[in-house]
């Protein structure tokens, strides 16, 4: 595993791919990281461990200044950022990325995969998210996938609002959300 960090809208972000010589690579996680932490506190790196039989020597962590375009993880982390940097820009609405969802549920995953179906700038609420998966009494049970999300900003849970039109929640924290939606310029109630 690769790692990363980089700055957008004054908050860090951890970045993880994942690549064998034999594989596509693939992002596992995208992050905000609090205040204070570093990425060995994502909150992915536990579960990554144990879903791939890691330890804490097969995560190298590389400065983004320092990241090769001509080694195939490292050049996804570049492009991530460049998309992540457009977005942050409004020069992007969309990514195009491939992500390893493999540490979701099948549940999860289902949840992530219509975050996707989302456009840019609209904002539907956690029962209505419930429905797009076929479940649509399990808005808290859609609700904690969301917690679960890997790539935050690039599976826009960010997205999802209460709805009574309140901003609902969001692990990143509340401050993160409320700048990308107001990024998109989505109208939520205060």
């Amino acid at each position: 595993m690769i790692v990363t960090e980089a700055v957008f809208a004054s908050h860090r972000v951890a970045l993880i791919a994942n690549g064998h010589a034999q594989d596509t690579p693939r992002l596992v996680e995208v992050n905000w990281l609090q205040a204070g932490d570093s990425w060995h506190s994502s909150k992915s790196i536990a579960k990554l461990k144990k879903h791939h039989g890691l330890c804490d020597k097969d995560f190298s962590f590389i400065a983004k200044n320092s990241l090769s375009k001509n080694k195939p993880v490292q050049a996804l982390l570049i492009e991530t950022i460049s998309q992540l940097t457009a977005y942050f820009s409004g020069a992007r609405q969309t990514f195009d990325l491939p992500l390893d969802m493999s540490l979701g549920t099948e549940f999860q995953q289902r949840v992530w995969q219509a975050l996707q179906g989302i456009d840019y700038g609209e904002a539907i609420s956690y029962a209505e998210l419930a429905k797009r998966v076929g479940s649509p009494k399990g808005f808290r049970a859609v609700a904690n996938a969301n917690s679960k999300n890997p790539f935050s900003i690039i599976v826009p849970c960010h997205r999802v609002i209460a709805s009574d039109g309140k901003i609902g929640g969001y692990t990143g924290g509340l401050d993160k959300k409320a700048h990308l939606l107001a990024l998109e310029r989505i109208s939520y109630k205060g």
